[in-house]
């Protein structure tokens, strides 16, 4: 009796992951994110959108600011534009929010973000190409609490954190039959009221945004890459010289 009891429990506990999975990557098929990790103009104005709009919820505990010394900012530019006067330029990434109030106001504690790109993967592309669609598919809805959705993720707990970028949009629609039902495929969108950048330039925002945040997922990647092609070129070069060196050691041995 036991054992089923800790089966049933493992078996609600696997199809509740399987559900916030589904959740999160359910909705519209993902856009393909323009991750340009060392385009350091970019991540420079992804850094300074985090900052500022990120996050006053969400926190990156694993990233500190003087991390963006590896973008190209000194220490007197994140001093000066990117850390509020109690903060320290070596202190983590934290959200100043009160983790209560946080999950009273919107059912949860808003997630850490520094590893997000890397943990929303999944069947429809990568973390970036979610993070990239998510940010660029809300709209109103006034019969959500917090009056916005989203398309990316249906029934989403948190409002649109760029509203005033991206001003207000709504869905549009096309209705087709398909076997003998009608059903609602996705058309476009309709600007409601505009915000303060147009819809090429927001675009061009979030991709900067996202940029960002696959870089602080993981900073040291392009070192990483950079190092590993270096190492694949030498060892195609000693490969040469031991297949050489082995055809003359043994040229006299019939």
């Amino acid at each position: 009796m036991k054992m089923m009891k800790k089966l049933t429990a493992g078996l609600a506990l696997a199809l509740s992951l399987i559900g916030g999975v589904q959740a999160s990557s359910g909705g519209i098929a993902w856009d393909k994110a323009p991750v340009k990790t060392n385009d350091l103009a970019s991540l420079q104005n992804g850094a300074k959108l985090f900052v500022n709009y990120c996050l006053n919820c969400h926190s990156a505990s694993f990233m500190r600011f003087n991390r963006l010394k590896d973008i190209g900012l000194t220490e007197q530019q994140i001093k000066d534009n990117l850390l509020f006067p109690t903060d320290k330029v070596g202190d983590t990434m934290r959200a100043s929010i009160d983790p209560k109030q946080a999950a009273l106001w919107f059912g949860a504690n808003p997630p850490d973000l520094t590893l997000v790109a890397r943990s929303r993967s999944g069947h429809g592309g990568t973390g970036a190409d979610y993070l990239y669609t998510y940010l660029r598919t809300y709209y109103r809805d006034e019969t959500k609490p917090t009056g916005w959705n989203n398309l990316a993720f249906p029934n989403v707990g948190m409002p649109n954190p760029l509203w005033e970028l991206q001003g207000e949009r709504r869905p549009v629609y096309d209705t087709v039959e398909e076997h003998g039902h009608e059903t609602h495929v996705f058309k476009g969108w309709e600007q409601v009221k505009p915000g303060t950048l147009s819809p090429l330039q927001y675009d061009q925002a979030v991709g900067d945004l996202v940029n960002y945040l696959q870089w602080m997922s993981e900073p040291a990647q392009n070192s990483r890459v950079r190092i590993g092609v270096w190492v694949l070129i030498f060892l195609t070069f000693f490969s040469f010289i031991a297949w050489r060196l082995n055809a003359a050691y043994w040229k006299d041995v019939k």
